[in-house]
């Protein structure tokens, strides 16, 4: 716990550092283009240390549209000295087009030579943590049960663009959307002589198999989907929002419903489509301090075969997330442990803004955050002899800290805890903005 809280408190000063002082207009009303960041820095001693930057300016204009912004451009590069990286750019703006059209945008390249990875259909698949442990000292630490400590994991390389336009269809609050989707997805199992590459002493075990690789020989994931593919989209939906502030709503609701279509003559390997149903509302208790909000969201497979890769990507009109289970679902739940050919989630939220300031001319609040997130696979993914449990409902439970600068640029801090050791002990989550 003491180190925990010396990274916190580090993490606090950088992110304090990074998000005030580079802000210099000295307007209480934003104008023009104002900066924040944070450090990615984490790693361990199998992917190495990872190293880089999130940047994420916003340019407000004249003012006149604040809290809105005119432009925001979400920037991430990231490193591991094992040769895996994040390179990812994201654009929105109500403002560029005509014709009222929103557009969301995301190029990116990320590579993960540890991808975690569970199996399907949640507490249908045991999670065994001794697999993993190999720290002779630990006390669960059993030489016979031993396995790697990649055994729940496996390789991915992810090249894609997308793109959202949405416009209102009816009154100010229900716009159509409409997107693309270009997705190109390398597959493997873990590259064990890439994570030993000068490593002198506890090394990975070079022979022995990962979930994965077992998964792959029984057949449960298809030859087909065993190195990836591409899985190129349409999407379409409609989206109803009342909110009366994007980056953290204090009224309002935010619901949505699309369809994405997998089609193969967009040059996917693969022929599918799915449903995602969202709904996200909020409740003002203490105007402008205390509010509760809550999601509800809901996603299946309607028709056609969906590969077992895609499964843990979670639509949304403004950001696809990944990982059902960890930072952007269910945080302190592991990523990816809840997987299914269809999935419902709901989060719950009571958020605090306890002090408002100016530093350097730009507004500031600091806001504490209480959370409890849950999910369950729905409708299984197609497996066989891959059962050992019984599937329920995942829940997790846990707090955050946030430092906002101008309304929208929200550094977030949350420690999230499973409620359950099948889907592990906790997690320490740092990024950008609200988890809805």
């Amino acid at each position: 716990m003491k180190k925990l809280r010396r990274n916190g408190l580090l993490v606090f000063v950088i992110v304090m550092m990074m998000s005030v002082v580079i802000a210099q207009d000295e307007d209480k009303t934003p104008t023009g283009w104002s900066f924040g960041g944070v450090p990615a820095i984490g790693g361990n001693s199998d992917i190495g240390l990872l190293y880089g930057i999130i940047l994420n300016p916003y340019n407000y204009g004249d003012g006149s549209v604040y809290p809105d912004y005119k432009y925001q451009i979400y920037l991430e590069v990231s490193r591991t000295t094992k040769g895996g990286g994040i390179n990812r750019v994201q654009f929105d703006s109500k403002y560029l087009l005509p014709l009222g059209l929103r557009v969301t945008g995301e190029l990116a390249y990320m590579t993960e030579q540890a991808l975690p990875f569970y199996g399907f259909n949640g507490y249908e698949a045991d999670y065994n943590p001794v697999f993993e442990i190999s720290d002779v000292e630990h006390e669960d630490y059993d030489a016979s049960i031993y396995k790697t400590r990649v055994y729940y994991r496996h390789e991915r390389n992810v090249l894609k663009f997308t793109s959202d336009f949405q416009k209102k269809i009816y009154g100010d609050n229900l716009n159509g959307l409409f997107g693309v989707g270009l997705f190109n997805t390398e597959v493997g199992t873990v590259d064990i002589s890439v994570l030993n590459e000068g490593k002198t002493e506890d090394l990975l075990p070079d022979s022995t198999k990962t979930l994965f690789d077992e998964r792959v020989e029984s057949g449960i994931i298809n030859p087909d989907e065993k190195e990836g593919g591409n899985t190129n989209y349409l999407k379409f939906g409609a989206v109803y929002d009342t909110r009366d502030n994007e980056a953290n709503p204090m009224s309002g609701m935010w619901t949505e419903g699309l369809v994405q279509v997998v089609p193969s003559f967009l040059g996917s390997d693969f022929d599918y489509s799915v449903f995602t149903f969202t709904h996200r509302q909020y409740f003002s208790i203490i105007p402008n301090d205390l509010s509760f909000a809550y999601r509800v969201g809901y996603q299946g497979v309607l028709s056609g075969d969906i590969p077992f890769f895609m499964l843990p990507y979670y639509q949304s009109s403004y950001q696809t997330q990944e990982g059902f289970g960890g930072s952007k679902t269910m945080r302190g739940i592991m990523k990816n442990r809840v997987v299914g050919n269809s999935v419902a989630l709901f989060n719950t939220e009571l958020r605090w803004k306890f002090l408002r300031t100016q530093v350097f001319g730009q507004n500031l609040y600091l806001a504490l955050n209480a959370f409890v997130d849950g999910g369950q696979v729905i409708d299984k993914y197609p497996v066989s002899g891959d059962i050992d449990g019984e599937e329920a409902l995942h829940l997790s439970y846990g707090g955050g800290f946030r430092i906002a600068l101008n309304e929208n640029f929200i550094v977030a801090i949350d420690y999230g805890m499973a409620a359950d050791e099948q889907d592990g002990t906790s997690g320490l989550y740092i990024g950008l903005g609200y988890l809805y």
